[in-house]
């Protein structure tokens, strides 16, 4: 036997165990989030408020904080997002204006969490003095979001061959209605999809909306745009904090399940509707 085929040998065996090592840990988590958090699982649990510092009581107000603040992200990034992709993929012609633009869209990806949060707490609450506003913690989820949206929306503008635009060009049609008729439809799966990973990623997220977004406790639906919200993952974050409390702790797996059950189904249709509208676009 070769040197070569044994080198391959040893790698693919790497491989193997590296991955299944990784879905060994990932199921672990899974199973016992799982096994503790249908425990605290009931119709009060998903209808009621928290009380006592959310040791009893339910999580209806921190699902509706969630989901309130993830949507209205989204709404909000979604045209920044379509816009930054469709001009970087059918307006600049300089190579070196679109590694610039690459460059900075890279950069903000990998900025932590964190930082947006303090970024938010500084400009919003110190400097225009906001306050504690969930409607804030919506801007800073959209700019967190900014980066995945404009890059699977422009891998999937991308991806259409040229020679539809050519076609288009030949009929008659300007740029605009090349982008209206042509780019966006034909794109139009790598948008959605853009936008639920995008928000299975905020959903989850703590640091960049505790200090400017979210209470701990005694708050329910915000009446304006001036309020702060409950959401799951500071809702965890409090919950932990009385891990010495068997209620509360309780109570803190079954937020956790449901916050996973979220991400898992905002990842469901982002696949779901890349299939469809993929489908749909190439008929």
């Amino acid at each position: 036997m070769s040197n070569r085929i044994v080198k391959d040998k040893i790698y693919a065996a790497v491989t193997r165990l590296a991955l299944m090592l990784c879905l060994s840990v990932l199921v672990f988590l899974l199973l016992a989030i799982t096994i503790q958090g249908v425990k605290a699982f009931s119709l009060q649990f998903f209808l009621l408020p928290a009380s006592n510092f959310g040791a009893s009581g339910g999580i209806l107000y921190q699902i509706i904080g969630s989901l309130l603040l993830v949507i209205v992200a989204a709404l909000l990034v979604l045209p920044f997002a379509v816009g930054t992709a469709l001009y970087r993929s059918e307006c600049i012609k300089s190579e070196r204006l679109k590694r610039a633009l690459d460059l900075a869209i890279f950069c903000l990806n990998s900025i932590p969490s964190v930082t947006y949060g303090l970024f938010g707490l500084i400009l919003f609450v110190n400097i225009f003095n906001t306050g504690i506003s969930w409607f804030v913690g919506s801007i800073i989820l959209a700019i967190m979001m900014l980066p995945t949206v404009t890059i699977t929306s422009f891998q999937a503008m991308n991806s259409i061959p040229d020679h539809y635009r050519e076609n288009g060009y030949a009929l008659g049609l300007n740029r605009l209605q090349i982008i209206r008729r042509i780019i966006l439809p034909q794109s139009l799966h790598g948008i959605i999809t853009g936008i639920l990973i995008a928000l299975a990623r905020a959903i989850g997220e703590t640091a960049p909306i505790m200090f400017i977004a979210t209470a701990f406790s005694g708050v329910s639906v915000p009446q304006s745009l001036n309020e702060p919200v409950a959401t799951l993952p500071t809702h965890i974050l409090a919950l932990a904090q009385q891990a010495t409390n068997p209620d509360a702790l309780r109570n803190a797996w079954g937020s956790s399940l449901t916050l996973i059950i979220l991400v898992m189904l905002f990842s469901a249709l982002a696949y779901y509707g890349r299939m469809k509208f993929k489908g749909l676009s190439q008929r």
